[in-house]
């Protein structure tokens, strides 16, 4: 019987630091031993400290928008952003407290306030980070209602047929965008207009099969909600577990794990450990 593997990898926030030297810090009380260069956020997930993040992932570059990981320095004001701040001998990092933790109440509440909540039949349902994250900073409810402007009557793009884009499930955290230019090097997404009616766009304003996209899938593995979603999934519901193999279809061999259902794939994806691809594939072996 073949082993099977977590689906979703461990995420610590912000790609790994290439320097060697090492510095020490203090975060929520424990020393922490981390390379100069490291966020924050990385050196408190490599201790076991978990940061609230959306915006953050490993495989892309910090990028500081969601505003979830906010952290306090001692003898510094404000509450910077974990994975945008780079670790420093001597510092000393509160993660949690009640300032905080209303923060980052305060910063998911309005998120969800533009947000369907119709999680018990939505495809990401038992893998999403939005949803996780939500439970994570304790929301328990949402003052603001749907009565104002919102983008809850967004048309979905189902032109691929591979994966559907969902425009009102979309946080604006712009991962798929940095996945396109950073992972693939399309540069086929972009954020179209400004503050509330800034919204992700396929080329100019465009579907996706009309945009240069080339349908890799790296928008649709970077996207921390249903926004972006293989259809497999959409029809099949969440695979149950994981096997990792290899691309057969050239030479390259870039390892992907097969999530299933029972004996039936429900969708390929790139292993993030893969030595080849290391967490990348084009549209032959993801689709």
């Amino acid at each position: 019987m073949l082993e099977t593997v977590v689906i979703r990898d461990r995420d610590l926030g912000t790609p790994a630091s290439t320097y060697t030297e090492t510095v020490t810090l203090t975060i929520d009380g424990h020393s922490v031993t981390a390379p100069v260069g490291t966020s924050l956020l990385r050196a408190a997930a490599m201790a076991g400290i978990q940061i609230p993040k959306l915006c953050a992932t490993d495989s892309l570059e910090p990028f500081g928008s969601c505003r979830l990981c906010l952290v306090e320095i001692e003898g510094r004001r404000g509450t910077p952003a974990s994975c945008t701040t780079l670790v420093e001998d001597g510092l000393v990092v509160t993660t949690e407290n009640a300032k905080l933790n209303q923060l980052r109440k305060n910063v998911m509440e309005l998120y969800i306030s533009d947000h369907p909540l119709d999680c018990l039949t939505c495809a990401a349902n038992g893998n999403c980070e939005l949803q996780s994250t939500a439970g994570q900073v304790g929301l328990r409810e949402v003052r603001y209602g749907f009565d104002g402007a919102n983008h809850q009557d967004a048309c979905a793009d189902i032109t691929n047929p591979y994966f559907t884009f969902d425009p009102k499930l979309c946080i604006v955290c712009n991962r798929c965008v940095r996945a396109c230019e950073e992972t693939q090097g399309t540069f086929a997404l972009t954020i179209d207009g400004r503050g509330f009616e800034a919204r992700v766009s396929a080329g100019q304003n465009q579907s996706f099969m009309e945009s240069d996209c080339v349908s890799c899938g790296a928008c649709v593995a970077a996207c921390p909600t249903a926004s972006l979603m293989e259809n497999t999934v959409i029809e099949q519901g969440q695979p149950d577990h994981a096997v990792i193999t290899t691309c057969a279809y050239c030479g390259v061999g870039c390892g992907l794990k097969a999530e299933m259902k029972g004996d039936e794939v429900v969708r390929m994806t790139p292993w993030k450990d893969g030595k080849a691809n290391r967490g990348h594939a084009c549209v032959k072996g993801r689709f």
